[in-house]
């Protein structure tokens, strides 16, 4: 029952953060959001921290799978394996928002708490390492034009996390046909 249980407090964090925002978040408001008690609650998270912790990796594996199934369908093809990481976030920022609204919360956290922070560089190196695998993939198959991949990449998931923002805040800015 525990990681049925974690999952599902942490999935009524994710629900209070897109309603109401770090700074109004409390345990209890979480608790009673994921039908459990306060003291269930801190027996899986030490304060609201850990939770929006655990929140933000929970958002980002959901994410991977998210990534790895629409890559999975493109074949071996650098460019589409790279069009499907694209197409996937920004398809998860229309329709579920609250996934980026997990980010935007924890990154202001992150400001004030190294741990947070750590966490945060261990998310975007991970994912800057697997871009940059896909850009040096398509250069070696000349399908891109040459490029330093980790440089590369930076910008492709700095591209991907702005345009997810506005997909998220400003859903009229653009589509994703567009």
């Amino acid at each position: 029952m525990g990681p049925v249980r974690r999952e599902q407090i942490v999935r009524a964090t994710v629900r209070c953060l897109a309603r109401e925002g770090y700074t109004r978040l409390t345990m209890k408001k979480v608790a009673r959001e994921a039908g459990v008690s306060q003291g269930i609650l801190h027996y899986y998270f030490a304060d609201k921290r850990a939770m929006l912790a655990a929140t933000l990796q929970a958002v980002t594996r959901d994410l991977d799978r998210r990534v790895a199934a629409a890559q999975s369908r493109t074949g071996r093809d650098p460019r589409a394996r790279l069009g499907a990481l694209v197409r996937a976030c920004l398809g998860v920022a229309v329709r579920r928002p609250e996934v980026w609204v997990v980010f935007v919360e924890f990154w202001g956290e992150m400001m004030h708490d190294r741990r947070l922070r750590d966490l945060n560089t261990a998310v975007y190196a991970r994912t800057r390492r697997l871009i940059a695998r896909l850009l040096a993939d398509g250069v070696r198959a000349g399908r891109f034009r040459p490029v330093d991949p980790r440089r590369g990449a930076a910008v492709v998931l700095g591209l991907v996390d702005g345009l997810s923002l506005q997909l998220t805040f400003d859903p009229d800015a653009f589509t994703l046909a567009e």
